[in-house]
C-alpha cells in the first residue's frame, strides 16, 4: 500500500516564519512606543514626581526646581551649604555649560554604589560622564533621556548593559571600557545615530552581536584588550569605520575580506599572535596605519610595509627580543656552516682514503709482475675492501 508522503521546502518555511516573527516585532515596537507617548505615562510621571518632592526637605526641593527651570533660572547655581572644597570631593555636578550648549551630569569617585534616584526628573540632560565608582547597573529610568547624545561610564564597575538602551536613539557616543561585561545587548544595534563605541578592558567579552551591524554610521570602534580570537562579523559589516582597535586580544589571523572596510584609516592589532597580515589590506584606498606586534609576525605584504602612505609600525614585547631573533639565526646559520664544512671534510678524507688503497694495490701488483716469467697482456682490475 503506497503513502503519499508531502516534500516542502524548509527554505520556504524558514522565510515564511522569518517574515511572520519580524511582523510581530514591528508591532510590539510600534505598541511600546505608543504607550511612551500616551498622556498617561506622562501623568504617572508628574505624580511619581509630587511624590518624590514630598519626602525632600525644602531646601532640596528649591535645588531640585532650580534645576529643572533651568531655562528661567539660568544664572543660578546650586548653594547645598558645604564648602568648596567639600563640594570639590563629591565631585557630583549638574551644569548648564554655556559653551557648546550642553546639559553635563557628572559622578566621579568610588563612594558612590548606585544613581541619585533625582536624576530621573532630569531628562532633558544630554551627557552623562560617570566614572570610578562602585555602580554596578545602570538605572532603570534610563530609557527617558531620549535626548542623551553621549554616555561615559567608564572604570566602574557595571556588570550589563540593559536591553532599554536601544532606546537612547540619539546617542552618538558610548563608552563602557574597563567594566565587567560579559556580552553586549542586541538592541545597541538600534541606536543607529552612535559614531563611537568602547568595549576596551571587558576581560570576559568574546563577541559581538550581529544585530551591531545595523551601526552604519559608526566611525571608531575599540573593543581593545578583551578576548576575541577573530574579529567580529558585524565589525566587518561597519562601511564607515575609520578606526578599529583589536589590540591585546587571542587574534590568530585576520579575515581575507577585510578590504570591505574601505573607509578604514587606522588598524591597530598589536599584542595578539598573528604570523601573517593579509594581502587584502593593500587593498583598502584610505588606509595610513597600521600597528602590529613584530615577535611572532613572520609574512606581511609588501604594499602595506613599503606603502609611502601608510604608517606600518612593528612593536616588539621586550626591545633585546629582535636583537636575541636575529643572534638565534646567525647561530643557526654558524652551525649549519660548520655542519656542512664537516660534511666536506668527511668525503674529502675518504676520497684521500680511497686513493690511498688503489695506490698501494696498484704497487702491489707491479710488484708481483716482477717475479713471473711472462707479463700478461691484459689484467683485469680487483677492488678489494674489507669492513671491519
Amino acid at each position: 500500500m503506497g503513502l503519499d508522503v508531502p516534500v516542502y521546502d524548509l527554505s520556504v518555511i524558514r522565510g515564511l516564519w522569518e517574515v511572520r516573527v519580524k511582523k510581530h516585532r514591528q508591532k510590539q515596537k510600534k505598541e511600546q512606543e505608543r504607550k511612551e507617548k500616551s498622556a498617561l505615562t506622562r501623568i504617572d510621571q508628574e505624580w511619581q514626581y509630587r511624590i518624590y518632592c514630598k519626602s525632600l526637605k525644602s531646601s532640596e526641593r528649591n535645588l531640585l526646581h532650580h534645576y529643572l527651570e533651568r531655562s528661567t533660572l539660568p544664572d543660578i547655581r546650586p548653594n547645598t551649604g558645604k564648602h568648596e572644597s567639600d563640594q570639590h570631593q563629591d565631585q557630583v555636578s549638574l551644569e548648564d555649560q554655556k559653551d557648546q550648549n550642553r546639559l553635563i551630569f557628572r559622578l566621579d569617585g568610588d563612594g558612590f554604589t548606585d544613581f541619585p534616584r533625582e536624576l530621573q526628573w532630569m531628562s532633558y540632560l544630554e551627557e552623562w560622564h560617570v566614572r570610578g565608582t562602585r555602580i554596578r547597573q545602570l538605572p532603570d529610568f534610563l530609557p527617558l533621556f531620549t535626548q542623551l547624545t553621549v554616555l561615559q561610564i567608564p572604570k566602574n564597575c557595571i556588570s550589563e548593559l540593559p536591553p532599554e538602551i536601544g532606546k537612547l536613539t540619539a546617542l552618538r557616543e558610548l563608552n563602557v571600557s574597563y567594566n565587567r561585561l560579559s556580552k553586549v545587548p542586541p538592541e545597541l544595534g538600534d541606536c543607529e545615530n552612535l559614531e563611537k563605541l568602547e568595549l576596551a578592558g571587558n576581560h570576559n567579552l568574546s563577541e559581538l552581536p550581529f544585530e551591531l551591524s545595523g551601526l552604519k554610521r559608526l566611525l571608531h570602534l575599540d573593543i581593545a584588550e578583551n578576548r576575541f580570537i577573530s574579529i567580529p562579523i558585524c565589525a566587518l559589516r561597519m562601511f564607515s569605520l575609520q578606526l578599529l582597535d583589536l589590540s591585546s586580544n587571542q587574534l590568530s589571523d585576520l579575515p581575507q575580506d577585510m578590504d570591505r572596510l574601505d573607509q578604514l584609516v587606522t588598524l591597530l592589532v598589536h599584542k595578539n599572535h598573528l604570523t601573517y597580515l593579509p594581502h587584502c589590506l593593500a587593498n583598502i584606498p584610505t588606509l595610513k596605519m597600521v600597528v602590529v606586534s613584530g615577535d611572532e609576525l613572520t609574512c606581511v605584504p609588501t604594499r602595506v610595509c613599503s606603502n609611502p602612505d601608510i604608517k606600518f609600525i612593528r612593536l616588539y614585547e621586550n626591545p633585546m627580543i629582535e636583537e636575541k631573533r636575529k643572534k638565534k639565526k646567525k647561530k643557526k646559520e654558524e652551525e649549519e656552516k660548520k655542519k656542512e664544512e664537516k660534511r666536506r671534510r668527511w668525503r674529502q678524507q675518504k676520497e684521500e682514503k680511497k686513493d690511498g688503497r688503489e695506490k698501494e694495490f696498484m704497487e702491489a701488483y707491479i710488484s708481483s709482475l716482477k717475479d713471473r716469467d711472462a707479463v700478461p697482456y691484459s689484467t683485469t682490475k680487483v677492488s678489494i675492501s674489507c669492513q671491519l
